[in-house]
Formats: C-alpha cells, structure tokens, sequence
C-alpha cells in the first residue's frame, strides 16, 4: 500500500469507525442504566408496598417468590413481562434483617451482603423493626424483547446503530475527499521537483491553502525561482569572467605572435603592456580562489585583535595618492574610545580596499570619500561613503552577486572581474560580520561592515 490517499482514506475510517463503536457501546450502556434507574423510582414504592403486604400476611420472608406470580397486581417493569417471575433477571434483590438474600438467583440464595453492599440499599421497617434490606441492582438487569422496555431499549439500540454505521459512512466520504485535497498538492510538488531535476528550473505550482502544505508549496515556488536565478547569474558570471580573461590573453597573444613572427620588435613599452594584462590575469585567478574557497568554507582566516582605527587609517594612507591624483578628497572619521574586533587583518583590508575602489572608480573629481568607524548598538560599524555617481534602487539588491551588472553607470571597466564587492560579503561573513548598502543616485553611495566588538575581560 504506497498510495498515501488510500492510507490516509483509511486512517479517516478506522477512526471513524472506532470513534463511532465508543459512542454506540458507551450510549448503549448508559442509556440501559438509566433507563432501568427510572424504571426502578417509578416502581420502587409499588415494590415496597407489595412486599410489606406479604411480610404483614405471612409474618416472614419465606416463599417470598410466589408474591410475584402471574396475576399479581405489578408493573410488567417488576415481572419483566414474562408469564411467571424469574429471580436470575431481577432487578432487585431483597434480604432478611441480617443481610442474607431470600429473594434472588439461585446463586444468590443465602448468601450474606456486607454493610457497603446494604447501604446501597433501601431498609423496610416495620413498627420501627428493622424486617428486610431492598437492593436494586441495574446491571442485573436484562430487558427480554416484547415487554415496552424492551421494545423501547431495542428501538434505542438500532437508532445508535444506523448512526454508527451513517457516522462511519460519513468518516469515510470526508476523509476520502480531504485524502484526495491533501495529496493533490503534494502531487503537484512531486511532479514539480522531477521537473526541477530534468532541469526546468522556475517552475511554479499551485499555492492551494495556507496552512502547511500551502506553506511548504510557497517555499518551493520561491526555491525555484532561486534556483533558476542563481543559474542564471552563474551563466552571467562564466560569460562575464570568459570575456574578461579574453582580453588580456588576446593583447598577450598578439604580441607574442607578433613577435613570433618577426613582425615587432620587442620593446620594453611593449613587454610592460603584456606585464599589465598578466597581472590582470593573475588577479581575476586570486578572485576566482577566493570565491571558490569562501564558498567551500575553506578560506584561511588568520583572526587578531586589532583597533577599528587601525584598520580606517592603513586603508586611508594605502589610497591616498590614488585619491589625490583623482582630485578626491578623501577624510577619515573615527570615535573615541572604539573597543577593538577580532579580524583577519589582510582579509579585512582586502574588503575595504575593495570598497575603496569602487568608490574612486565611481566619484568624479572635486568629490569626497569619508571613511569611518563607530559604535552602533552592540556592533562596530566601519563605512566608506562616496558622493559619487550613486547605484540605482533596483540595483541596490544584486550588487554583492557575482559579476552583477545592473545600471550602465556601475559598468566593470575593461579587466575587472565584478566579483570585488560578492568577495568583500564573503569576506566579511566569514569573519563574523555582515556588510550593508544605501545609496541615491547623483548623491553617493555609503557601505557599512558591521563587526562584534571583542569584549574587554573583567579585573577581579
């Protein structure tokens, strides 16, 4: 049995079916007893009387039993509608003034009740002399087909079996259908994950509920359309990286063909050219390992203490030439008293050196570049902010992807791989931080990298 809609459909009917057995047998049950409860207040005193009438006629408890033969003025309830009385299906049992049973089963005959047993009872009395105990007992009690109680327990009876068995009908209807609505989505999402592995990447299936199932087939939908995605931006970025490490090689083997061929002359003009592409080569390798290592988690990390001030300062003295050459001012802003972080310092400065570049790639002369660093809430915040050209708001959540181009303003110039800022997030991730964009476009661009602070320990 594989199928889920029939294990379910079953499961449904099985507790239906129990459920509907409990109800039946429970109100079969109750409804005997109370039934034989008010038959036996509506008789008890008819009862009484009759047996006082025969204890005053016979001074005595013995022969009790012909009290009850037919054509005795009693309810059918105390004969139990049958032609003569039958002790084995009495509904009562009657004792002498000691607690020995003289009216009963058979079995029953001679036996002594306990006190707990008379208590449940009725005392008779006569001249306030204590004569006999009248004990009702309802599970004593069966009713025989023909008599009115009988008739009615019975009617009572097959009115709790048709419902039982409609319950079960019922059970059995509703969980079909709710087997059938519950399966159908999980069908859909079968039959879309095989898609998904053929390679059909983005499909969507149906959001049916929004309980779990409609739940679990949101987070598919946005899976694939993540999938789908994430494959489209790995294409983007292999045709982006095929095309910038086209470049170099092919100036690299121009010339040496060139040379090979006998049709230049070297010249050290020309070797210093080869020496520029090779190191943009070289570059977009390192971007690759990197890449390739943060996402393995096997990136080497080589954690320090260190001020956040340290960090400001070396970047800000490694780009001030390039700054200056730029007519960029370039300011450095730090706060008193920052408590140190625990960081990969050549890691770090690769992030923020990263960042630098973008911001004097972007920021035209007579712009600014502020670096900083401050405390916000519990975390160390570093920033560089530009008053460049500004990234585009539909931009703003895809530039740390990788080879990302949106806005033609943000443009990788010729030998750059776009992986600068998809490094600096991995980076900073990998060291316990997260970094973080605003930015307006013709107003500038700020990135914050926030870090935990290392705590200072405590002098007993």
């Amino acid at each position: 049995m594989r199928s889920l809609t029939v294990k379910l459909t079953l499961a449904f009917l099985l507790v239906g079916l129990i459920g509907a057995v409990l109800v039946a047998v429970f109100l079969r049950y109750r409804t005997q007893r109370e039934f034989t409860r008010l038959v036996i207040d509506q008789n008890q005193q008819i009862l009484i009387n009759h047996l006082m009438r025969y204890y005053l006629a016979h001074g005595s408890w013995e022969g009790v039993e012909s009290a009850f033969r037919p054509g005795e003025n009693l309810p059918l309830a105390l004969r139990l509608g049958q032609s003569r009385w039958d002790a084995r299906r009495s509904i009562f049992l009657l004792t002498d003034e000691q607690g020995t049973i003289v009216l009963g089963s058979p079995e029953q005959l001679g036996l002594k009740l306990n006190q707990r047993a008379l208590k449940q009872g009725i005392p008779l009395e006569l001249n306030g002399e204590r004569i006999g105990w009248l004990v009702f007992s309802p599970l004593l009690n069966r009713w025989l087909a023909g008599t009115p109680e009988g008739n009615f327990l019975q009617s009572v009876n097959r009115a709790t079996l048709f419902s039982a068995l409609a319950a079960t009908g019922i059970a059995l209807l509703v969980g079909s259908v709710l087997a059938y609505s519950l399966t159908r989505s999980l069908r859909e999402l079968t039959a879309a994950t095989r898609l998904l592995a053929r390679g059909k990447l983005g499909h969507q299936v149906q959001v049916r509920s929004k309980d779990e199932l409609g739940i679990l087939a949101e987070s598919f939908n946005q899976m694939s359309l993540e999938l789908a995605r994430s494959n489209e931006l790995r294409r983007q970025m292999t045709a982006n990286i095929a095309h910038d490490l086209r470049t170099p090689l092919s100036v690299i083997m121009g010339y040496t063909e060139a040379l090979h061929d006998g049709k230049l002359q070297p010249t050290s003009e020309m070797f210093a050219v080869m020496h520029t592409e090779a190191l943009h080569l070289s570059r977009l390798i390192d971007d690759l390992k990197t890449i390739s290592l943060a996402d393995a988690g096997e990136l080497p990390l080589s954690f320090q203490r260190v001020s956040p001030e340290v960090l400001i300062k070396r970047a800000a003295d490694a780009y001030r030439v390039k700054a200056d050459s730029g007519q960029i001012e370039l300011r450095v802003s730090t706060a008193n008293d920052l408590p140190e972080v625990e960081v990969d310092v050549e890691r770090m400065a690769q992030v923020i050196g990263n960042l630098m570049d973008n911001a004097l790639r972007y920021t035209p002369a007579g712009g600014r570049i502020t670096l900083s660093a401050d405390v916000v809430g519990e975390r160390v915040r570093l920033q560089v902010a530009d008053s460049g050209t500004g990234i585009a708001a539909e931009d703003l959540p895809y530039i740390f992807e990788r080879s990302y181009r949106g806005d033609k303003a943000r443009r990788h110039p010729e030998g750059e791989s776009g992986l600068g800022l998809s490094i600096a997030k991995s980076l900073v991730e990998a060291q316990g931080g997260s970094i973080q964009v605003e930015s307006q476009v013709g107003v500038g661009t700020v990135f914050s990298i926030f870090l935990k602070p290392v705590q200072k320990e405590k002098r007993s």
